[in-house]
C-alpha cells in the first residue's frame, strides 16, 4: 500500500475535509496517511480514530511555518507522531495563527480598496478551521467573477512577494514566522519526529546543520517542487547527517498550485518504519 506523508485538510489551507481526504486515500490504496496541517494539531485525535475504521493508519502530524532569520528564507518543518494539543506546539503556533488571520483581514481590506467588489463575509465562507488563507481570498474573487483559477495572473498581481526586482502585490503583507530551530525543538518536546519540508522549494538547505543540532531527524526528498537536482542535494544532506529520507505530495486538493494526486510522491513503507523506530528511540532516550 502507498504512503502519504504530507497533506492538508480544510482545517488549514486544503480544500478537502478529512472525511473527503479519507475517501480519496482509500481509492488510492494508501495505507499510511499523515495529516500535516499548518501550525495546528486540531482534529488529529478524531482523525486517528476514523482512520482505524477505514483501515488506514493516520499519522498525527503538523507543518510549522518556520523561518531562517539569518538568511531571510522560509523553512517549513514537518512533525510526525506529535501529541495533540501539546503545550510546546500551542505556545509556538497559536500566535502565528493569530498573525496570519490579522494579515488576511488587512489583505482583504487592500483588495477592496483597490476596487474589487468582495467582502470579508464572502471570504469567510471559505475559511478553514484555523482561519483565512490566501486560497480562501482567491476563492471569493473567483466566485465574484474576477478569475477562473486560484493561481495565475490575478494571484501574482495581488500576492506577489516582489522578488527579483518586481513590485510586491497590492495585498502582499509580510508574515512574521517562527524561528525554524524553535520549531524543531517544539516538535521534539511534543514527542514528534521533526523533518525539514521541501528544502528545494524555499532553498532552505543552508540551515540544515543548525536544525540537526536542534534535533532534526529527517529531510523531505520527494516533493512536487523538487526536480532531480533538489532531490540529489536533499539526499546528500540526508546521507551526511544520517537523516531519514521522506517524501509526500503536499496535497491541498483544488487549493494546490498544481494538480497532484494524493500518494503520488510515496516514499514507501520503509520510511514509515524508520519514523516509527525513531519515535520509539526518542521516547526511550527522553
Amino acid at each position: 500500500m502507498k504512503v502519504e506523508l504530507h497533506c492538508h485538510t480544510n482545517i488549514s489551507d486544503g480544500s478537502c475535509s478529512f472525511g473527503e481526504l479519507l475517501e480519496v486515500a482509500k481509492r488510492e490504496s494508501i495505507g499510511h496517511l499523515a495529516i500535516t496541517n499548518h501550525d495546528t494539531t486540531m482534529g488529529l485525535q478524531e482523525m486517528v480514530e476514523k482512520g482505524k475504521e477505514k483501515g488506514i493508519e493516520i499519522i498525527p502530524g503538523i507543518e510549522v511555518s518556520g523561518y531562517d532569520f539569518a538568511r531571510g528564507r522560509r523553512v517549513h518543518i514537518l512533525g510526525y507522531f506529535v501529541e495533540y494539543g501539546h503545550k510546546a506546539l500551542e505556545e509556538l503556533c497559536n500566535p502565528l495563527i493569530e498573525k496570519r488571520n490579522a494579515a488576511s483581514v488587512k489583505m482583504v481590506e487592500r483588495i477592496i480598496n483597490a476596487g474589487y467588489q468582495i467582502t470579508w463575509e464572502q471570504v469567510s465562507k471559505f475559511r478553514g478551521g484555523t482561519g483565512v488563507y490566501k486560497q480562501h481570498i482567491m476563492q471569493a474573487l473567483r466566485e465574484a467573477g474576477y478569475t477562473d483559477s486560484i493561481y495565475g495572473d490575478l494571484y501574482k498581481k495581488i500576492f506577489s512577494r516582489g522578488q527579483n526586482g518586481e513590485e510586491p502585490g497590492i495585498a502582499f503583507i509580510p508574515m512574521e514566522y517562527v524561528d525554524a530551530v524553535l520549531a524543531v525543538k517544539a516538535i521534539r518536546a511534543a514527542g514528534g519526529v521533526p523533518v525539514l519540508a521541501h528544502p528545494g522549494q524555499y532553498d532552505s538547505f543552508e540551515i540544515i546543520p543548525a536544525l540537526v543540532e536542534a534535533g532534526l531527524e529527517g529531510i523531505e526528498v520527494l516533493h512536487p517542487h523538487h526536480g532531480h537536482a533538489e532531490e540529489e542535494r536533499a539526499i546528500q544532506y540526508a546521507n551526511q547527517y544520517k537523516l531519514i529520507k521522506t517524501g509526500g505530495s503536499d496535497f491541498h486538493g483544488v487549493y494546490g498550485d498544481k494538480p497532484i494526486r494524493l500518494g503520488s510522491y510515496s516514499p514507501g513503507t520503509e520510511c514509515v518504519n524508520a519514523l516509527t523506530l525513531k519515535k520509539k528511540s526518542m521516547a526511550i532516550k527522553f
